[in-house]
């Protein structure tokens, strides 16, 4: 599949696509949604005064609490006409249901198609899903059928043991894993154990899903370094949400994850619900495009991120967003210093000597943030240099607890959890 032919014409026919098929989305929702009939009403919003895409400011943003307390007040169509339920991950409160029409899944199929096609992906391909397709999660299904909307194979192995991964390589040699990046490290320290000669596998990419790669400059962070120097192979960064049903992903340029215009319109907000320059970090609201079921007007996601607006080698002439510097609300406040939670996992997989980790946040009795630090090392690991990484970083250093590797493996690799938890935020 080659680029898409919107994404690589001028931005000014790129931004009137994008009009057009917001001014159905106005209508759309006007007449079906209860919520955004309730909403246009308050803001005295007149759909038929927003005539640019700059016009869609005058609507204020929602965001995942208005998702939590009014679900099917977003629903913009009958029960009889959904034909999949997919829901989010429920780890930021109540879990959201998001249905989808026969039409939004093949929005969805079209969408994983051109991603997988970003990072050169073809009919030639033959890939390893190494996560769920059960659950009702979003991100396996599009996996799935983007596969196959691209002509691809696909091994649905899902998230099993290492040695049931490289017992399917060897077998069938997939060319490609679609993986969590911190997965990728299990797969090569097993392959190093047991002798198989995972360099001259078959696998030559890696589709990372879930995690950050990438700092935001854009250059490997610890984790995207351990990998690659371990194992040459091309990793492609991707950044999704099951609200808006579509992804960001890079190509093998890798300045980013592009924009699919024709699917989203993005914008990059301050506290003030302001848009910031370009290359600023702020937080992703998206505008979903195409969607019948459940469509979001300026959703803020909470993920904080820039928008990178020069031109790509690709020829692609679509805005992309930086790596995620972090959710909005899990900000840190500790001891008079702030950081996101990828900032210590960067810390941490900069480590050698730590095997795993997982990050707490918790309050102590007024209110103020405490950070524990729970991780297993190597014998005879020097825990006061850990200690002084932290000072570095934070000034301060948090309560360091280390585990034996087993039973830290049991809280990161949860039953019923989707991806692995490194940070839990337990102050709320």
């Amino acid at each position: 599949m080659s680029i898409p032919p919107l994404e690589s014409r001028g931005k000014e026919e790129i931004t009137n696509h994008q009009l057009k098929e917001l001014k159905k989305l106005l209508l759309h929702v006007s007449k079906n949604s209860p919520f955004y009939k309730r909403h246009f009403e308050k803001y005295n919003i007149d759909i038929e005064s927003i005539n640019s895409i700059e016009a869609l400011r005058n609507i204020p943003p929602t965001d995942k609490s208005h998702l939590q307390a009014y679900q099917r007040d977003f629903w913009c169509v009958e029960p009889a006409e959904i034909v999949e339920y997919c829901n989010t991950s429920g780890t930021e409160g109540a879990a959201v249901t998001i249905p989808l029409t026969d039409g939004d899944l093949r929005r969805l199929s079209y969408n994983e198609a051109i991603s997988l096609a970003c990072t050169g992906g073809d009919k030639n391909e033959i890939y390893q899903l190494t996560t769920t397709l059960d659950r009702q999660f979003m991100a396996g299904l599009a996996y799935a059928l983007g596969a196959r909307e691209l002509g691809a194979g696909m091994i649905r192995v899902g998230p099993g043991l290492p040695q049931l991964q490289w017992k399917t390589i060897l077998e069938v040699k997939p060319t490609a894993l679609i993986v969590v990046p911190s997965f990728l490290i299990k797969l090569i320290e097993y392959a190093e154990a047991e002798g198989i000669d995972f360099r001259n596998s078959s696998v030559k990419k890696a589709i990372c899903i879930g995690e950050p790669i990438r700092k935001n400059d854009l250059f490997f962070n610890a984790l995207g370094e351990k990998i690659t120097s371990k194992w040459d192979i091309e990793l492609y960064s991707t950044y999704a949400s099951t609200e808006m049903a579509a992804a960001f992903t890079e190509c093998s340029a890798g300045k980013g994850g592009h924009l699919h215009p024709e699917l989203l319109i993005a914008e990059i907000l301050d506290d003030r619900n302001q848009p910031v320059p370009a290359g600023t970090v702020g937080e992703l609201t998206v505008t979903t495009l195409g969607v019948e079921a459940m469509p979001l007007l300026r959703f803020k996601t909470g993920d904080m991120c820039a928008l990178l607006e020069e031109s790509c080698s690709c020829g692609r002439n679509t805005s992309r967003v930086s790596p995620v510097v972090g959710r909005k609300n899990q900000l840190i406040k500790y001891k008079g210093t702030t950081c996101y939670p990828p900032a210590i996992f960067d810390l941490l997989d900069n480590d050698t000597g730590i095997s795993y980790y997982q990050v707490l946040a918790s309050a102590d009795q007024y209110g103020n943030d405490v950070l524990t630090i729970r991780y297993s090392a190597s014998i005879n690991y020097e825990r006061r240099g850990l200690a002084d990484k932290f000072k570095a970083l934070l000034r301060v250093t948090p309560e360091l607890v280390e585990m034996p590797e087993s039973k830290i493996l049991e809280l990161i690799y949860t039953r019923t959890s989707r991806k692995p938890v490194k940070f839990i935020d337990n102050r709320r």
